[in-house]
């Protein structure tokens, strides 16, 4: 397995500190990402490696054994096992692998522990679980207001998934065996999906609940009407009381956004009116206004 400095990857020395590397690896993923660049497998690539690198990296335990084991940091723990192993049997060799049929037997120990050659059928190789992967998948709000599907491409192979309504932003799924392959016929390792979720809607998300402003003109404040909203599932009629007050909020049950993995829940709409004052009056209307103010 060929060495990859992953410190290199993204750009920064091995005595970064862990904000660093996040900055860095956000500010590489954004620029080689696949949806900024669709048909350019090269920035597809760099993208991977700048995953990998990030997964590694910004795990304090798999940084420390990348630190330590470089290429073969997935397999640290194994490899310190087998070292204490190693000094154990090391310590009792004098006594019970000493010469003859013992050296054989210590030999085929350790051919078997650490994946060597077979010795008359009786030395195997251990079988590693393959490398996890982590990838960004950037949505809109009203994309992650339905439930739909996407097309990922994960080094070079298409992976169709079904993204729930309802996800938040930063929250992270797992796709079970969709990682790089084992090793020695070891199982596959998994795929996360973080989602960043732009806001491309006027209404503001909180959780499952929405809030947004409607604007009153100030007749329909002072006498009462109605008026008709935008919501994500479409238009809404709202009744308005006489003499609405400024800032007044009011509920909407039901309008907001689906709760994930909950089919048919959604959270509530929150709307709240901002009276408008009427310009360029006429001087009849100024008039009217003037008695007002003295009855």
């Amino acid at each position: 397995m060929e060495y990859v400095d992953y410190y290199k990857t993204l750009g920064v020395n091995k005595t970064a500190s862990a904000e660093d590397i996040k900055n860095a690896y956000r500010k590489l993923a954004r620029k080689h990402h696949p949806d900024l660049n669709p048909n350019d497998k090269e920035a597809n690539k760099k993208f991977q490696q700048i995953n990998e690198a990030n997964e590694v990296l910004s795990d304090p335990a798999n940084r420390k054994k990348y630190d330590e084991h470089g290429k073969d940091w997935k397999h640290a723990d194994e490899i310190n096992k087998q070292r204490q192993q190693q000094r154990h049997y090391s310590n009792q060799g004098a006594q019970g692998f000493a010469g003859g049929e013992g050296d054989d037997a210590f030999s085929d120990f350790f051919a078997s522990m650490f994946g060597g050659g077979d010795r008359g059928g009786r030395g195997r190789q251990a079988k590693y679980r393959g490398q996890d992967y982590n990838a960004e998948l950037h949505l809109n709000l009203s994309e992650a207001y339905k439930t739909h599907q996407q097309t990922l491409d994960v080094n070079g192979k298409k992976i169709r998934i079904t993204i729930p309504a309802g996800v938040e932003n930063g929250q992270v799924i797992k796709l079970n065996g969709h990682g790089a392959p084992g090793t020695n016929g070891g199982p596959n390792g998994d795929l996360f999906i973080t989602f960043a979720i732009n806001n491309d809607t006027r209404f503001k998300r909180l959780k499952n609940d929405l809030y947004a402003n409607a604007d009153l003109d100030l007749y329909t404040a002072v006498l009462g009407g109605e008026i008709t909203i935008d919501t994500l599932s479409g238009k809404v009629k709202l009744k308005v009381k006489p003499e609405t007050q400024n800032d007044v909020k009011i509920k909407l049950k039901g309008k907001g956004f689906p709760v994930y993995k909950k089919e048919g829940e959604f959270g509530d709409l929150f709307i709240t009116y901002s009276i408008k004052m009427p310009v360029n009056l006429t001087d009849r209307q100024k008039e009217l206004f003037t008695e007002l103010s003295k009855s």
